[in-house]
Formats: structure tokens, C-alpha cells, sequence
């Protein structure tokens, strides 16, 4: 009889384990991390403002925002990063750890710079040809590792200030 109710509770809390597990999975939107769709990005409101100034830029026609922050050499590097920064996003937002000023980490830094030469090639390669004349490098390295292309273009693509409260950009999420 022992054996019997044993096997009923551990079943019932297998059940009730798995509901659960079903129902985070639902409730964050946990699926549509898998996408590259920007509005996966928006399933927690503290990046409304950086989704809405990007649809609102240039940048919203030609890259989403995994064509910017996440590696684009394989589909697997592509999901490390998307585990880690999801890791340190949901730890982020689920305990309020975040500033106000949401600032990229070193690791998506890296990325987005990456990303920013890869798309812009023929620029970049412009601007080591004739950076005594414009932009003052001495030599590729500056454009690959010193300088971000975000200190001088500091608007693109989600505007200029990048505070969650103050979103002179933010002209509201556009619905498709």
C-alpha cells in the first residue's frame, strides 16, 4: 500500500514539475528566442525603445537585430551567443539589474563591431586606404579592435540616447 501512494505522489509532483516547465516555456515566449524575428527582442519591455528607434532607422529595411548582435559565421556560434545573452537577460530582467541605461557587455560589443565591418567592407576598406585624411587611423587594427564604429556614429541605429525612460527616437513599435 506504502509502494502505491509513493508512486502516485512522486507522479503527481512529476506532473505538477512539468506543468510548470510548460507554462514558463509559454509564459516568457521561450520558442521565439529560436527565431531571428527583431520581435523576440520585445517580448520584455525593456527593449521597446531600442526596437522602436531601430524600425525607425535606416538599418530596419536591410539588418535585423540578430544580423547586428549575434555572430553570423555559423549557426552555432549564433546559439552560444543567443544562450548566453539570453542567460544574462532573463537573470537581468527577472531580478530588476539592470540600469536604466542599458549598456551592450563586452562580449555583444565585440559582435556588433564584427558585424558593422562586415556589412560596411567597402567603407572600412575606404577608410584605412585614407584615414590620415578623415578619420585619423594609423593602421587596420584601430577599426577592428581600438575604436567602435558607434563613437562616431552614435545615433545608429536606435538614435542617440539609450535610456529606457528618455526615447527622443522612440516614435512608438510600428504593428506589420
Amino acid at each position: 500500500m506504502k509502494n502505491i501512494n509513493l508512486k502516485r505522489v512522486t507522479l503527481l509532483v512529476g506532473a505538477i514539475a512539468f506543468a510548470m516547465f510548460v507554462y514558463i516555456i509559454y509564459e516568457s515566449k521561450m520558442p521565439s528566442y529560436l527565431s531571428s524575428d527583431p520581435k523576440a527582442c520585445i517580448n520584455c519591455h525593456a527593449m521597446n525603445t531600442q526596437y522602436a528607434t531601430w524600425q525607425h532607422s535606416s538599418h530596419a529595411q536591410r539588418a535585423t537585430c540578430v544580423d547586428c548582435h549575434l555572430p553570423t559565421d555559423s549557426n552555432i556560434s549564433k546559439y552560444v551567443a543567443k544562450s548566453i545573452d539570453g542567460w544574462n537577460h532573463s537573470v537581468a530582467f527577472t531580478l530588476k539589474t539592470y540600469d536604466n541605461t542599458i549598456k551592450i557587455s563586452d562580449y555583444g560589443a565585440e559582435r556588433v563591431q564584427k558585424n558593422c565591418i562586415s556589412c560596411h567592407k567597402s567603407v572600412t576598406s575606404t577608410l584605412v586606404e585614407s584615414a590620415d585624411k578623415y578619420h585619423n587611423y594609423d593602421e587596420q587594427s584601430d577599426i577592428e579592435g581600438g575604436r567602435k564604429c558607434w563613437e562616431c556614429h552614435k545615433s545608429v541605429p536606435h538614435g542617440k540616447v539609450r535610456g529606457i525612460t528618455t526615447t527622443p527616437y522612440n516614435l512608438g513599435v510600428k504593428e506589420k
